[in-house]
């Protein structure tokens, strides 16, 4: 790709739509790759999200294991999640890319769209063995920018005494009629229903959407029937104290901490609440969010993309492709979703997951279920989508609009 009309699309519009497009999950400064030589040996450099993992840490000693079966010389910066994209594009425009980018998987379209990834059939990565519905957050245009190195998504954990106590059978949760009825047999036995996040962030919106979807609905209607279904589910729970009114407020933290109170039944939240829920102190459960009409309902995806970032020499890209190949395979791909609390995007890592801890079974069935926020060839118009949803969420459940008039908004604003 030329260079100079590759910058000439770095602009301000990527920024502002990464500025928003950061994941519901998720810090030092560092400079990109300043190494001209090619696959021969040097420097290669990799940034990713991960600052809790130091230089001692299993993540970052696999880098420099992959570094060295690869023959060259790893150099690593991480960076907040919220700060990666906005340093990507800068260092594009600097003509100083990484090496390697892992990066939240929402961000990789936008980051395809202005031109700083490579695709797959530039840099040669296979992506056969990954999960089709999990690769499609890194798809646009057609193409692909990268690997998923892992996904979370969201499920309703249980807490089994209280469900117990109210005579609820889990078993008999199929759809959204008889998951409103167990809140209400919940609320009737003196307990407290569901607690969920509501705010009026892109965490609200990564939790609406299993309820959207299971709708079956669209991200590009939000103004439809289902749509509407989706968001009055929502108010009707809180109008009839099934959810707190805390949930307009609640970041995925802050309600997992209402749960982990042991007063609730359920609480939507993500894979990497684990080993919380282990701490919590009593027994719990995890069943897939339901569709409206029952079975699985799809999920968004968490988790971050290794990408390969166009550089000026594209000699590197055979090292980097071997770099990613290292890091997203076989047993190390496993090691470092056990460490991240991530599924594996691969059918066969997943089973060694499952084999070794029963407790991800309903994970892997909810993320073999899931779907990327920009899947649908959405793109970079998922974060003005999301925005928009997110607020109209906020108005119903405040009151201050209907959930129709609240999505009718909405989706004239998204427009």
């Amino acid at each position: 790709m030329n260079t100079s009309s590759r910058q000439r699309r770095l602009t301000a519009a990527a920024v502002t739509a990464l500025a928003v497009a950061v994941s519901a999950t998720g810090c030092s400064s560092g400079s990109g790759s300043t190494d001209t030589k090619g696959a021969g040996g040097g420097t290669y450099t990799i940034w990713d999200p991960y600052p809790q993992f130091d230089k001692t840490s299993d993540w970052a000693k696999l880098l420099d294991q992959c570094g060295t079966k690869a023959g060259v010389k790893v150099k690593r910066t991480a960076f907040d999640t919220s700060d990666l994209g906005n340093k990507t594009l800068l260092a594009a425009q600097q003509g100083n890319s990484p090496d390697v980018l892992i990066v939240d998987n929402p961000v990789v379209s936008t980051l395809a769209e202005a031109g700083v990834l490579t695709t797959t059939d530039d840099n040669k990565l296979d992506t056969s063995k990954v999960d089709p519905n999990l690769l499609a957050a890194g798809q646009s245009g057609g193409k692909t920018y990268g690997t998923p190195i892992g996904a979370n998504t969201l499920a309703l954990y249980y807490n089994k005494e209280v469900l117990k106590k109210a005579g609820v059978d889990v078993a008999s949760i199929k759809d959204w009629t008889s998951l409103t009825a167990a809140l209400a047999k919940v609320k009737k036995a003196g307990k407290k229903g569901i607690t969920f996040s509501a705010i009026g962030t892109e965490e609200g919106s990564f939790q609406f959407l299993p309820w959207l979807w299971g709708a079956g609905a669209k991200l590009t209607e939000l103004d439809s029937a289902r749509a509407v279904s989706a968001l009055s589910l929502w108010k009707d729970w809180l109008k009839q104290g099934y959810a707190p009114n805390s949930v307009l407020n609640n970041t995925q933290t802050t309600s997992w901490q209402e749960f982990a109170s042991g007063d609730y039944a359920f609480a939507e939240n993500g894979t990497w609440q684990l080993a919380n829920a282990k701490k919590a102190g009593f027994g719990y459960g995890v069943i897939p969010v339901p569709a409206a009409a029952g079975g699985t309902a799809a999920a968004p995806t968490g988790g971050e993309f290794v990408t390969v970032p166009v550089q000026k020499d594209t000699g590197r890209y055979a090292t980097s492709q071997k770099l990613v190949t290292c890091l997203t395979s076989g047993d190390n791909l496993n090691a470092t979703d056990t460490t991240l609390s991530y599924v594996a995007p691969t059918s066969e890592v997943q089973d060694k997951q499952v084999a070794a801890s029963a407790d991800l079974k309903p994970w892997v069935e909810a993320v073999k279920a899931a779907k990327g926020r920009t899947s649908d060839d959405l793109g970079t118009k998922y974060p003005k989508i999301s925005e928009q949803m997110w607020k109209a969420v906020q108005s119903a459940l405040s009151g201050s609009k209907s959930p129709e008039d609240a999505l009718s908004s909405a989706q004239a604003a998204a427009k």
